[in-house]
């Protein structure tokens, strides 16, 4: 018993020492090496303590019986939001790097500055429309790809005169949830957007309207329905007295309006009823610059050349605007010509799928696209296999997919007679997309096909290009969607404003 009650206490002396000594080493964060000796002792404890978790009496006793220790459960949490977190810092990292940063603005002369400040909105206004009609002819731009534009030179010395001269004053009235409350996801999320950056924005707004150039009306068509309109009534007058009733509030209170009769005073509404809200009110109608996305020119509305088509964007998640963007594969492994899913409402889609819903292979046209399907190939996943994305109307003429083939890197197949297509004052369409009559949609496959290999990659690197000048940026950034829709407000006052001969 005496040469027992040495040996053991002697072994086991031994065998921590060597442990202790013998262990790897012990990863200590600079962090912690940085935060002196009392934190560096308790990092030492709490590792070797997480080495060598003690072992309960419990689980000594029987084998089979696992009793995790609450610094187990504290290192798991801790793993679990580390993994969270560099999940979510990597997906912000992946939206970021869809985005090419522009180059910043050039300083403006001192004296010129003053120059500018001194004019009267009116004469700035003259100033501007004298300076692009002698812009600088622009060859090449290392931002901006000429062949998008229309006019490259024009569009370039526009923008630059926006971003030096343009103030616009928000009228701070009306209540939420119609006004001054961004709608900021589906398929209505343009007008939304657009008024949150508006708002916040210290480059182009001015508290002065003495100073403005142009007056934005901060209403949601979105909003109106949701507030105003009855459900199933199939009834917009509440709407369009609402609109009526908040302009002549804006008149009566204001001496704003009054001096152009609503002609620098522009509103944005994506809803599909944008237009049909405003038709009590003759000048709100017929004067005020309206950015919308129903733009139909057909139901005598929508001026074209005053008012400005706005892009229809699908948001699905408010903090990550840019997601999916991007990403479509290599044209030799897209499997799909053309490709279309969606509901059939309206006079186009039906006429669509009575052609070519199961038709031919090459055409993937559906209505609401298969469960069996989508699990083999998501929507996203289809548009970015395919070479060309059908973009039908639905009940009005604009639609959401627009933008989605463009994000998505598929050249856009627009199909809706009588639709002004987003910024068609400076952009060209034909450069990057494919517009086909309604009354060609049997011969769809056959246009498509007709389009040479050469013809369809040029197509594709300039819808590449044009991508950026169609993303919502949390912080906007320039050229980007806030500052091409402001732009063409901006470009429609422009048309409008008459030089002196003298």
């Amino acid at each position: 018993m005496t040469i027992v009650g040495v040996l053991v206490p002697t072994y086991a002396f031994a065998h921590t020492v060597n442990m202790w000594f013998l262990s790897p080493p012990l990863a200590v964060s600079s962090y912690v090496s940085l935060n002196g000796s009392m934190q560096l002792r308790e990092a030492l404890t709490e590792a070797r303590v997480q080495q060598f978790p003690p072992v309960s009496a419990a689980s000594a006793l029987s084998p089979n019986t696992t009793v995790p220790s609450k610094n187990k459960r504290a290192k798991v949490s801790r793993t679990r939001n580390s993994v969270l977190k560099r999940r979510k810092k990597k997906s912000k990292e992946n939206d970021e790097s869809k985005v090419v940063l522009p180059p910043p603005r050039s300083p403006i002369p001192p004296r010129m500055q003053r120059f500018i400040w001194s004019l009267s909105p009116n004469d700035a206004l003259i100033y501007a429309k004298r300076e692009i009609e002698h812009a600088p002819v622009v060859i090449d731009d290392p931002y901006l790809s000429a062949p998008i534009f229309r006019n490259i030179s024009v569009f370039k010395r526009s923008y630059e005169l926006m971003e030096t001269i343009l103030k616009v004053f928000i009228y701070p009235d009306g209540d939420k949830p119609i006004f001054h409350q961004p709608h900021l996801y589906g398929i209505y999320a343009s007008e939304g957007w657009f008024m949150k950056l508006m708002e916040a924005s210290r480059e182009f707004v001015s508290r002065d309207p003495e100073k403005a150039h142009l007056f934005y009306l901060p209403y949601s068509a979105r909003q109106l329905e949701v507030a105003v309109y009855v459900p199933n009534s199939h009834n917009l007058r509440p709407l369009s007295i609402f609109m009526r009733d908040y302009a002549n509030m804006i008149a009566a209170k204001y001496p704003y309006w009054n001096r152009t009769h609503g002609r620098d005073h522009f509103l944005v509404a994506c809803h599909d009823w944008g237009p049909y809200a405003l038709t009590m009110h003759e000048e709100l109608t017929k004067n005020t610059m309206k950015a919308l996305c129903n733009a139909d020119v057909s139901e005598g509305i929508f001026t074209a050349g005053q008012d400005v088509s706005l892009p229809e964007t699908t948001i699905r998640s408010p903090k990550r605007p840019l997601r999916n963007v991007g990403g479509g594969i290599r044209v030799s492994q897209r499997p799909i010509l053309a490709f279309f899913a969606g509901n059939l409402h309206g006079r186009v889609r039906p006429t669509l799928l009575k052609y070519w819903h199961n038709k031919d292979d090459d055409m993937k046209i559906y209505g609401p696209l298969p469960i069996g399907i989508s699990r083999k190939m998501t929507y996203v996943q289809h548009m970015k296999s395919s070479k060309y994305c059908i973009c039908p109307m639905g009940y009005e003429v604009n639609s959401p997919r627009i933008v989605e083939a463009i994000y998505y890197e598929c050249v856009p197949v627009i199909i809706a007679d009588n639709f002004v297509l987003p910024f068609n004052e400076v952009l060209d369409w034909s450069a990057f997309s494919v517009v086909v009559a309604e009354k060609d949609i049997p011969k769809l496959k056959e246009i498509l096909l007709a389009i040479p290999l050469r013809r369809y990659l040029t197509m594709l690197a300039n819808l590449k290009t044009v991508q950026k000048h169609f993303l919502w940026n949390p912080r906007p950034l320039r050229y980007d969607l806030f500052h091409m829709i402001l732009h063409s407000i901006w470009f429609s006052r422009l048309n409008h404003v008459q030089i002196p001969q003298s």
